[in-house]
């Protein structure tokens, strides 16, 4: 006869435990639900949990440190528009990954830092972020520069017409005022691109830049009463530059590059 009992040395790994994952911080005082589309894969449901008029949104989760993966990044963004644009909340920010051990925990926490909390959503209330990355074709660019730049024309057909030693001097001078053109006319289109947009925006925040062709990485917080005003002074300034530069315009969006809640690790899940 076979023994199919599990031999004493064996022992099923254990479950981690529950957990409360939070995404955002709201202005709610009534209970709210957002649908079953809470991190992890499982289909939790996203619900809110209060302190006066106060709401961290969150879902129940296994306690575990969240790797910052394309799917579990996507899943804490998609939550937090879900809020916004489905809901009509101004969403604050969680910094990705904070959990607390159970909801008590998290009105603690909203108790704790209430003060600071209602000042954040006060400060964000109805406003809105819209991102902007602007590209540029270089040979355009450097073609309007040499049109433009005499001096650059003189050394480029003297290069051009000269093949003794001498042209060394002339290509090491022409490489210097070719990149600090191409510098100036970046900071140019750049400082275009703010002035245009800056009556239709309540702030700016800029990143770095990616790779060789983009020369603007920036993020602007809106009123959403301003949203439509902003849209058609970026598709303006599009415009005007069409043929040169090329504007990737994305949002709106949670206020991510303006606030979002940090938490010391000690005041999480203490994983």
């Amino acid at each position: 006869m076979i023994d199919e009992r599990m031999p004493d040395s064996i022992v099923a790994p254990e479950a981690p435990a529950e957990g409360v994952y939070v995404y955002c911080i709201i202005e709610s005082g009534e209970p709210r639900s957002f649908g079953s589309v809470g991190i992890g894969g499982r289909g939790d449901d996203v619900y809110t949990v209060h302190h006066r008029d106060l709401a961290a949104v969150v879902s129940k989760s296994p306690l575990l440190v969240y790797d910052p993966t394309r799917d579990n990044a996507l899943t804490h963004e998609h939550v937090q528009e879900v809020v916004m644009n489905e809901h009509g909340f101004t969403p604050v920010p969680m910094s990705f990954g904070t959990m607390f051990k159970t909801e008590g925990d998290t009105v603690e926490f909203l108790k704790d830092t209430y003060d600071a909390l209602r000042d954040v959503l006060q400060k964000m209330k109805d406003k809105l972020e819209f991102g902007l990355k602007v590209n540029w074709d270089r040979d355009e660019v450097l073609s309007e520069i040499e049109r433009e730049n005499e001096e650059i024309s003189r050394l480029k057909a003297e290069i051009q017409t000269n093949t003794q030693s001498s042209t060394y001097f002339a290509r090491m001078q022409l490489g210097r005022l070719v990149e600090q053109a191409l510098a100036d006319k970046s900071d140019a289109y750049v400082r275009d691109i703010y002035d245009h947009l800056r009556d239709a925006a309540i702030a700016s925040r800029t990143s770095k830049v990616i790779g060789e062709k983009m020369i603007m990485n920036a993020a602007f917080l809106v009123a959403r009463d301003k949203a439509d005003d902003f849209d058609a002074k970026v598709h303006e300034i599009g415009k005007r530059y069409e043929g040169k530069l090329s504007f990737r315009y994305t949002g709106p969006w949670p206020p991510y590059n303006f606030v979002t809640i940090r938490l010391q690790l000690e005041r999480s899940a203490g994983l």
